[in-house]
């Protein structure tokens, strides 16, 4: 679960009119990456049942909603102004600078108007660094406001590769320096010194965000200098985050520049581009990318990379097309395209309905890329061996998976903007996750985001035709609910094979109706206020071996996602413990098991219920460093531990948790995946399989996706992953 991101419209002036918009471009909201809750709209599927995308035309070429799939050429229905065309400074001939009506006399939309106006200000600022000097005049009496970049054009010496500016050197930063490539060099000739980058105006975006904890992901670690050779500018109100390049008559641009993996917004107008190298992907903290009046083209499909960015100008250009992969950029509000011989179609479908209309029918027609090779299987030697001499029977093994599926309600195109309508789609998606489930086969499968209508109808069936039987608890707020509002509220399900376990008991842990039957809560607000507002639940399943007669618990949970209510999470977990403590007490009471396999003589006996093989596995909704994996793997938290936030929670927080299970992340053997959850803003570990070691080994675990693959990713559910989640799988045996 991820945050949503803010899709309200504001209206940005062109080029920015404050002291702080010069320096560092448009004031855009900070998005927080803090895990968040799923919409609750339901996409209304277009293509359901089939990979591909919808809006073709009978010979594949894709078309936009509303046209005529046999309206090859022509006028669009849409109607399109057609103004005369002027120069835009550079030669290029190809700008349209003017507001007439429409073809056909239509009158010219709010949207093309739009266009027509921000072209207008964009030829106008042709002059070199335009908006660095804008900067530098709103901010006089500041100055060190503004970027200063030396004009390539003008003599004398060059400061030395790696120097330091005296800005880096006061404030104890090492300085990086941004290179240019110049046509009529052989190699890269540095040009531009960024020596007053220091801005008393502006925080960047990448520095609001460095506090969160789940927003620790290789992006943001990319985008505070972080390892891989990328530079940093420092931290805090004295980053700088922009570099104005335009109306330098650049040809080329130096691989170089793209070291500044923290840059915010960046000014290349006015120049002599013919293309844009691919490595601009790697600025994946841009918010502003402005190439206009240059002589562009084509644009690479790394831009759809590019997934923060809010407004990218392209006026003046020589575009006859749009890379499909530019569909990926849900959060763009402005996509500048006047002045460029584009298709038709294109500009009628922007002129009608605007950005986000012309964004969409990218990411639905854009291709569907070759499928991922398999994830490996990767072996764990054991910890220890067993006595092959002894005559005894080999111990038992099984595999267990654990997949958040990511409920139909909660996959909206608000909340997932970059994957296609088509991949979003219900009907679409659980059949990819019906054939994973299947394809591994496994003993054990816990599945969370699972509402009680697709439970029924869908896995149970399909399932229980190919040897599972299943337990299913919704949510608690469906204690409230009745009929057909009931059926569509999400829980916990736990499928197993019968032919190798036998269900003796299954329960659910209510965190919400824990938290009020507890005496040392009833008195404290937090409780009211914080943990039973949220409705969280896990399910348990007491099965046995039926060979060996060994007993298993199984306990599939769904943690609250918010990082402000960490304390919330804390407390959940800390009440799944104490409530498997009193389930396996009482299951180790029970009489062991009759009717063994050949080879086992006697069911193992369980002195109390520590004893007995357990796995905890989840949707934690938390990260490595994190109070609830402190204390799932550790077995304690102290009192004033830093997650419960002061806030408090009778025994919890005055004499501390624990619990007496010995238990480790089955991932911990190979240093845990990459990631467990992939979105634009996201990416890290939040799903665990935890086993108790005293009783459980590991001697298998699926491995992660193929790096190749997610190189030109920007996040999941995907044509190919049906989920935001991975699923995670582990063999293990019991000792």
């Amino acid at each position: 679960m991820r945050q949503p991101p803010n899709h309200h419209q504001q209206q940005y002036s062109y080029p920015p009119s404050s002291p702080a918009a010069y320096s560092n471009g448009p004031s855009h909201p900070s998005h927080h990456n803090s895990l968040p809750p799923h919409g609750h709209h339901s996409p209304a599927p277009q293509h359901p049942g089939a990979i591909g995308p919808p809006h073709s035309s009978s010979n594949g070429a894709p078309f936009p909603p509303h046209q005529s799939a046999n309206g090859g050429g022509g006028s669009s229905q849409f109607g399109s102004p057609h103004p005369p065309s002027n120069s835009n400074g550079n030669g290029n001939g190809n700008g349209n600078g003017s507001a007439s009506a429409g073809s056909g006399g239509a009158a010219v939309t709010a949207h093309w108007q739009q266009q027509l106006s921000f072209a207008s200000i964009s030829r106008q600022a042709s002059s070199p660094h335009h908006h660095a000097r804008a900067a530098h005049l709103a901010a006089r009496g500041h100055p060190t406001s503004a970027i200063t970049i030396t004009d390539p054009n003008r003599g004398g010496p060059k400061p030395p590769y790696g120097s330091a500016s005296s800005a880096f050197q006061q404030h104890g930063k090492q300085a990086s320096l941004g290179t240019i490539m110049r046509p009529e060099s052989t190699g890269p000739e540095v040009v531009d010194r960024l020596d007053s980058m220091r801005s008393s105006s502006v925080t960047s975006t990448r520095t609001a965000n460095s506090s969160a904890q789940l927003t620790s992901s290789p992006t943001h670690e990319a985008a505070n200098g972080h390892g891989g050779g990328e530079a940093g500018a420092g931290e805090g109100k004295d980053a700088w985050t922009t570099i104005d390049m335009g109306g330098m008559n650049l040809k080329n641009v130096s691989p170089e520049l793209f070291r500044y993996t923290f840059l915010t917004t960046l000014y290349i107008p006015h120049n002599a581009l013919v293309s844009l190298p691919g490595s601009i992907s790697r600025l994946v903290n841009l918010t502003l990318l402005d190439a206009s009046s240059n002589k562009l083209t084509s644009l690479p499909p790394e831009l759809g990379l590019l997934t923060h960015l809010r407004d990218l100008f392209l006026f003046d250009n020589h575009l006859n097309s749009l890379p499909a992969e530019l569909g990926t950029l849900h959060l763009l509000d402005t996509l500048g395209i006047e002045g460029n011989p584009l298709p038709e179609t294109m500009r009628a479908l922007l002129e009608k309905e605007g950005t986000t209309a012309l964004i969409s029918y990218l990411r639905d027609s854009c291709p569907v890329p070759l499928p991922p090779p398999e994830r490996d299987w990767v072996t764990v030697e054991p910890d220890s061996f067993p006595n092959v001499l002894s005559g005894k029977p080999a111990e038992p093994t099984f595999s267990i998976l654990c997949y958040n599926i990511l409920c139909e309600h909660m996959a909206t195109p608000q909340m997932y903007g970059y994957t296609p309508s088509w991949a979003l789609s219900w009907d679409y998606r659980k059949e990819l996750i019906l054939q994973e489930v299947l394809n591994y086969s496994s003993d054990i499968v816990c599945l969370q985001e699972v509402d009680a209508e697709q439970y029924e109808e869908y896995f149970l069936e399909n399932l229980s035709s190919q040897g599972y039987e299943g337990i299913h608890y919704p949510r608690s707020r469906a204690r409230t609910m009745s009929g057909d509002e009931k059926r569509h509220v999400d829980g916990c399900a736990t499928f197993y094979k019968p032919a190798t376990f036998a269900l003796v008991e299954q329960q659910v842990i209510e965190f919400n109706q824990i938290a009020l039957r507890r005496p040392d809560f009833k008195k404290t607000e937090d409780v009211f206020n914080r943990v039973m507002t949220r409705d969280h639940i896990a399910v348990v399943t007491l099965l046995e071996h039926r060979a060996s007669g060994a007993r298993l618990i199984v306990a599939n949970a769904h943690i609250f996602w918010d990082h402000d209510f960490r304390d919330v999470k804390l407390v959940q977990v800390a009440m799944l413990m104490d409530e498997l403590a009193k389930i396996s007490n009482d299951f180790a009471k029970l009489p062991p098991r009759l009717n063994l396999a050949e080879g086992f003589d006697v069911a193992p006996a369980y002195a109390n219920g520590s004893k007995i093989p357990t796995i905890v596995c989840g949707d934690f909704n938390s990260v490595a460093d994190s109070g609830v994996l402190d204390f799932l793997s550790r077995g304690s938290v102290s009192k004033d531990h830093a997650d419960f936030m002061n806030h408090t929670y009778g025994n919890y927080t005055s004499e501390g948790i624990s619990h007496r299970l010995s238990l480790r992340s089955a991932y911990s053997h190979i240093g845990e995946l990459p990631f467990t959850n992939f979105t634009p803003g996201f990416q890290d570990v939040i799903d665990y399989i935890f086993y108790t070691t005293n009783s459980l080994g590991v001697t298998g675990l699926l491995g992660e996706v193929d790096q190749e693959y997610l190189a030109s990713s920007v996040g999941f559910p995907s044509a190919h992953f049906p989920s935001d989640h991975l699923g995670i799988l582990a063999e293990l045996r019991i000792k």
